[in-house]
């Protein structure tokens, strides 16, 4: 396996020749989780693959996500036990894989008059889940007493608690999982471009046989040919197999999920919790180092894909079910800090509600061979990768007697983990602090490091300790940019504040205070001209403020 291997936009005429000059096996539509699990999948088998996205990495559904691997507990009141079973079996993979990314998380289930679970049922509920998923050792399930709940999480409602089930998940960030795949596959010479949309696709003898794309930073087009294509395109599979013209039979129902973010001071729960809304739904409530979220919405959406918001019903809706949970707390709009909105790509099916719609995957294979997977959820998107690649791999021993080897990502270690258990993050973390903690960085700026890049946090500091002149925190943003322009193709301040630090969404005062400093960075790194820092700034501004302000002056 190859190392240390760059993946920057400053080299983008380099990939593109590389992606260009000769027939691949398989070109990957769609820069999320799905695609970026396929594309790593398809490289380990030794194909040769190239992933193709619109606009940067995991900007779609793949970093708007709950953040959580987690096996889906609320499917068994819809029996679906195979769901079930699958994505609860593969959190114990994923953390294996990435355990400074996918990291446990105990949460609670409150019990409450009137509630959509009562005891008995929440007991062989939580039974069954340990069952289908392998739980074992200390994340089994437990059912608390209603003191025991109380003494764990003070904040619930003593008038109406009952007790509580107690169970573990994993808390992950969506977008770094996403990177990381996509890292990984190159080293087994992979490629992949950001900014490289999909506008047509070629044709030989009938049959699908490479795309034409359009590139959003030179605006050039081009052509890449390949014996296969897969669209992992998320929302916007339909519109690919229209381009195709096989948009038949079943199709995409999308529905809006929603996410508010606000100081943990202000929500101080100490763990997960999994609550009731008045209307039947549940929501989470996550603690994530200053902050605290909360979501999410299920409701059905047919406006602009690429530009999917928090609106003011939501947050009130949101706000409500808080304050309904814990009485003690008193949420209000300026209490936000942060949100974001993504949608899920369901399938569509008669008669059903969004909340009601299947989360499982399917695979539409057109008559001129484009293959797209659409539905499942976050924590099943390497099973979905195998599932699809094996379906190419048929397709190639049949059309061109290759023999595909099987699927080992179960195995193959991603980008950051060089750690045998997750005691060793914890290890490192405190290693980190030692190193950062004279310069007056924090315990949780060890933390945030960790948890992002795992043992790339060594890379990280010897570009931190290259930076002078600058204060620790302004230092080790720069070092951050630096290394994300290198390694996992940033091109502009959104793909660094929003996808791979997660600070729009986690820290959003921190974007603030650097703001100008990265980008300088931005200017010394791309040789921008002041009207593209201008524009890059007016664009920071305005994301900030669509994700932070609910005040009704806005509206």
């Amino acid at each position: 396996m190859k190392k240390d291997l760059t993946f920057s936009n400053l080299h983008r005429e380099q990939a593109i020749q590389k992606i260009t000059q000769e027939e691949l096996d398989l070109v990957v539509i769609g820069g999320g989780i799905t695609g970026g699990g396929i594309v790593l999948d398809a490289a380990s088998r030794g194909l040769k693959v190239a992933l193709l996205e619109k606009a940067d990495f995991a900007s779609g559904t793949s970093s708007k996500s709950t953040k959580l691997i987690h096996g889906g507990l609320r499917y068994l009141k819809q029996f679906d036990f195979w769901l079930v079973k699958e994505v609860g079996s593969e959190r114990a993979i994923v953390h294996k894989l990435a355990p400074h990314l996918v990291v446990p998380q105990k949460m609670l289930l409150p019990l409450i008059e009137g509630g959509s679970y009562g005891k008995w049922l929440t007991s062989a509920g939580l039974k069954v889940y340990d069952i289908l998923a392998q739980v074992s050792g200390d994340d089994k399930r437990k059912m608390l007493e209603k003191k025991e709940a109380l003494a764990l999480e003070p904040l619930l409602p003593k008038k109406i608690l009952k007790g509580a089930g107690y169970y573990a998940e994993y808390r992950t960030d969506d977008a770094r999982l996403t990177i990381e795949n996509i890292k990984t596959s190159l080293h087994y010479g992979a490629h992949a471009l950001n900014y490289a949309e999909v506008t047509d696709f070629i044709y030989k003898d009938e049959r699908v046989h490479g795309v034409q794309v359009k590139d959003h930073v030179s605006g050039k087009s081009y052509a890449i040919h390949s014996k296969y294509v897969i669209s992992a395109a998320g929302p916007w599979v339909d519109e690919l197999r229209s381009i195709n013209h096989s948009k038949k039979g079943k199709r995409l129902h999308l529905t809006k999920g929603v996410h508010l973010v606000f100081p943990h001071k202000k929500l101080p729960v100490k763990q997960s919790v999994y609550f009731d809304v008045p209307d039947g739904r549940m929501i989470f409530a996550i603690p994530r180092g200053k902050i605290t979220y909360v979501g999410t919405t299920d409701t059905n959406y047919d406006l602009d894909k690429d530009r999917v918001t928090t609106d003011l019903a939501d947050a009130i809706y949101l706000i409500s079910a808080v304050n309904n949970m814990f009485p003690s707390i008193s949420l209000e709009m300026d209490d936000i800090e942060s949100s974001w909105a993504g949608l899920r790509p369901l399938i569509y099916e008669e008669g059903k509600s969004a909340s009601e719609l299947s989360r499982k995957d399917e695979i539409f294979t057109s008559e001129s061979g484009l293959i797209s997977i659409a539905g499942g959820k976050l924590t099943g998107y390497r099973k979905m990768a195998e599932r699809v690649v094996n379906r190419v791999a048929k397709k190639m021993e049949e059309d061109h007697e290759i023999d595909v080897p099987e699927c080992t990502t179960d195995t193959i270690l991603l980008c950051g983990n060089d750690f045998k258990k997750f005691k060793d993050v914890e290890k490192y973390i405190a290693g980190v602090y030692g190193k950062i903690k004279s310069d007056g960085l924090s315990e949780y700026d060890a933390w945030y490091l960790v948890t992002n890049y795992g043992k790339q946090t060594e890379t990280v500091l010897d570009l931190y300790n290259k930076v002078k002149g600058k204060s620790a925190t302004e230092r080790m943003a720069i070092a951050e940019l630096q290394f994300g322009v290198a390694y996992e193709m940033i091109q502009n301040p959104m793909d660094f504040f929003l996808r791979r630090t997660g600070r729009l969404y986690f820290d959003i005062h921190s974007v603030r205070n650097l703001m100008d400093v990265v980008l300088s960075e931005f200017k010394v790194l791309f040789k921008a001209d002041d009207e593209k820092i201008r524009v890059w700034k007016e664009t920071l501004e305005l994301e900030i403020e669509s994700h932070s302000n609910f005040s009704l002056d806005r509206i």
